[in-house]
């Protein structure tokens, strides 16, 4: 994922599918909705990074290729720190829990508020290199924006009732340390392409998971 336009294509073509799989086992659990849509999210998101890369290599016209720019940075940036701790929200069972997603839901609003800003006044920009893309966009204090970024959506997945989504937002908040150790340019696309990848543990959840009874940190 993210090495190159058809890694993204076909990882993201799969992760899509493994979506449909998981909003196909909602069932009557309305509130896991938006939970079960994320992989179908995901995969359609790493599918535009495959239009990113084919406009850098001028494959496809400059206008898709911009397009496809901005429609990656949107999800990357703004929907997903508002999309996560929502969905968490949602299918959290007791007031408890719910209370606990409000500060997370606040704080990614937020954070997606202050990045489609940054978006808007511009400028935004992408470099191929030999194994991501290179996204730039023109925050200020760049360090404290990922940080906020990271705990609105790690924190509201580790805080999960839910012990198989608390471990899915471990898992993730381990792979952002790694990335952002490994690389700062491409952090962007290689953890979005990581994210993409792990919510398969999604659908599982939605396969195997029970109903509920309360309990916090139960399986399910």
């Amino acid at each position: 994922m993210c090495f190159s336009p058809q890694a993204d294509l076909v990882g993201g073509t799969v992760i899509a599918a493994i979506g449909i799989d998981a909003v196909r086992h909602v069932g009557k659990r309305r509130d896991h909705l938006l939970l079960a849509a994320l992989p179908l999210l995901l995969g359609f998101h790493q599918i535009v990074e495959a239009f990113v890369w084919w406009g850098q290599q001028g494959h496809v016209p400059p206008g898709l290729a911009e397009v496809a720019l901005w429609v990656y940075l949107l999800i990357a940036f703004v929907v997903l720190p508002i999309y996560v701790p929502l969905a968490v929200l949602a299918l959290e069972p007791t007031g408890r829990h719910r209370r606990l997603m409000i500060p997370f839901v606040v704080l990614g609003a937020a954070v997606g508020i202050t990045l489609l800003a940054a978006m808007v006044r511009g400028p935004i920009g992408v470099k191929a290199r030999p194994y991501h893309l290179a996204y730039s966009l023109h925050t200020g204090d760049t360090l404290l924006l990922i940080s906020l970024y990271v705990v609105a959506v790690c924190g509201a997945l580790l805080l999960s009732g839910y012990r198989d989504v608390a471990i899915f937002g471990a898992v993730n908040l381990f792979a952002i340390i790694v990335i952002a150790a490994l690389t700062v340019d491409g952090f962007a696309s290689v953890w979005c392409g990581w994210a993409a990848i792990t919510s398969g543990a999604i659908a599982l959840h939605m396969r195997f998971s029970k109903p509920h009874a309360g309990a916090p940190f139960a399986f399910g």
